[in-house]
């Protein structure tokens, strides 16, 4: 399998990446929240741009990319906005989404966007196709807050972005039993053995899926999302219990 190098960071290689969300909600919070991430267990810090109050305003979006980039020096910067349908904070149209995105990654500052799938094929290769063409890498994702689908149908969506160009697949569901976060690991593993030839992400939500947060090795998934002052999805375990959940695994592997 290939592996995604981004600054000093190889995703798909070893133990897990830990990404702390990031979800001020001013531009203040934002840069001091950073600041505080930089000082704990962080590979890469993801901003939730659909949390920040000026959102809307492209122009300060993209200038508190840049501040971000200063500040955070060669820590990698996945920027997120997160679509209301997909247990987002801001509702957004699909047009305004994809500049948003397309302007972020633009900038140069930011070292991943995060493409919802299930956009729209066509608006989500433009948006594949631009974000590459400014040097940026892309996860695509999908996010189910309400059920676990069947384990044909999550290999089929983590497949499709693979086929549509992603640098990394990403799948996180929600658990109603302790067979759904199974299936969620099984399916992470036929993935990451049988058709990935680049490094995936897969979770289980919630605390009946946070196993799937700390055995993500084990069964393939290159990169665990850990909270700092503020979880930003359900089951996520702090990141500096994490790491140490994550180092037990590697070292047991």
């Amino acid at each position: 399998m290939n592996t995604v190098k981004v600054r000093n960071l190889e995703l798909g290689n070893g133990i897990p990446a830990i990404c702390i969300p990031n979800v001020g909600k001013t531009k203040e919070d934002i840069l001091s929240l950073t600041r505080t991430y930089l000082d704990m267990h962080m590979d890469l810090m993801e901003w939730r741009m659909d949390w920040y109050e000026d959102v809307e305003d492209i122009a300060k979006v993209t200038e508190l990319v840049k501040e971000l980039r200063n500040v955070m020096g060669d820590t990698p910067l996945l920027c997120t906005f997160r679509t209301d349908k997909e247990g987002g904070v801001h509702p957004m149209s699909t047009e305004k989404y994809a500049k948003l995105n397309k302007a972020v990654a633009a900038t140069g500052n930011a070292d991943i966007v995060d493409v919802e799938i299930f956009t729209g094929d066509d608006i989500v290769r433009e948006m594949i196709d631009a974000i590459h063409a400014s040097g940026t890498k892309v996860i695509a994702s999908n996010h189910d807050f309400d059920k676990t689908p069947a384990k044909s149908d999550l290999l089929y969506r983590l497949r499709k972005m693979q086929d549509m160009g992603a640098d990394i697949p990403k799948m996180a569901v929600m658990p109603q039993t302790k067979k759904d976060v199974l299936t969620l690991l099984s399916a992470t593993e036929e993935m990451a053995s049988d058709y990935a030839d680049r490094p995936i992400i897969t979770m289980s939500m919630a605390g009946l899926g946070s196993i799937s947060r700390i055995a993500c090795e084990a069964f393939g998934s290159c990169l665990t999302f850990g909270s700092g002052a503020q979880a930003s999805a359900p089951g996520q375990i702090g990141a500096e219990k994490l790491h140490q959940a994550l180092q037990i695994v590697h070292d047991a592997l």
